[in-house]
């Protein structure tokens, strides 16, 4: 519960004891009631003190509801800017975010990175429809959701190209996500007419030629780049 939320619950809190305290005053003290009841001033005095409750309490409502809305609002508006319309996972946007983290800054020796391109969505869009390629691309995105299980960032970086960057990164650990990769992908193709099809390359303690994340993942998406233009040129 944020500062705001706190502060408007205690006031709700309060006025509805004080309300409470004010009910049992008048409807059990009958010397009170009496008085309200039989003397007009004393009469007009409650309904204005009630009048003030009664705004105090619309006023706390709106509060909450408006607040709820902005929330709301903020929460979409965070989605449509920093999430991928198609997958709802990082967009272009966010990675670069992500990124400019690290701008400037030495390459931390934990940090791995993995670019994954679908090399078939060319083939998937004229044989099947572009609704088909959106769909495969959707796919391709929960498998990489699925195959990182909240262990990496991993984003849409444009078109057909994903990218997972891993802190606390170690061999074993890029090898498992590779394999559950290959596994989610075989899987998915064994149950599905429209095939998908990847290259990635991977990046991990390159020594001094790899300086920043930038050029850690610039060497990760040249690789598999380099294994998109081999298996075209086979």
């Amino acid at each position: 519960m944020n500062k705001f939320n706190l502060i408007k619950t205690i006031q709700l809190v309060v006025f509805i004891m004080i309300t409470i305290a004010i009910l049992l005053v008048v409807f059990l003290n009958q010397d009170v009631y009496s008085m309200i009841s039989s003397d007009p001033g004393v009469r007009v005095l409650a309904i204005f003190l009630w009048v003030i409750l009664g705004l105090s309490f619309a006023f706390l409502y709106y509060d909450f509801y408006s607040f709820t809305g902005i929330r709301r609002e903020n929460a979409e508006l965070d989605n449509a800017i920093y999430s991928d319309a198609l997958t709802g996972i990082a967009n272009r946007y966010s990675v670069d975010l992500y990124l400019g983290q690290f701008q400037n800054q030495p390459l931390p020796d934990d940090m791995g990175c993995v670019t994954i391109d679908m090399s078939n969505l060319v083939s998937i869009n004229k044989e099947h429809g572009h609704a088909a390629g959106d769909a495969a691309i959707q796919d391709f995105s929960e498998i990489m959701r699925r195959a990182s299980s909240g262990t990496c960032f991993i984003g849409r970086n444009g078109g057909n190209k994903f990218l997972a960057i891993f802190r606390d990164c170690s061999e074993q650990k890029l090898g498992q996500y590779i394999q559950k990769i290959r596994e989610l992908v075989d899987e998915h193709n064994r149950n599905s007419e429209v095939s998908l099809e990847y290259v990635l390359g991977s990046a991990f303690h390159e020594g001094e030629q790899v300086k920043t994340l930038t050029e850690l993942v610039a060497l990760s998406d040249r690789r598999a780049a380099m294994k998109e233009t081999s298996a075209g040129a086979g």
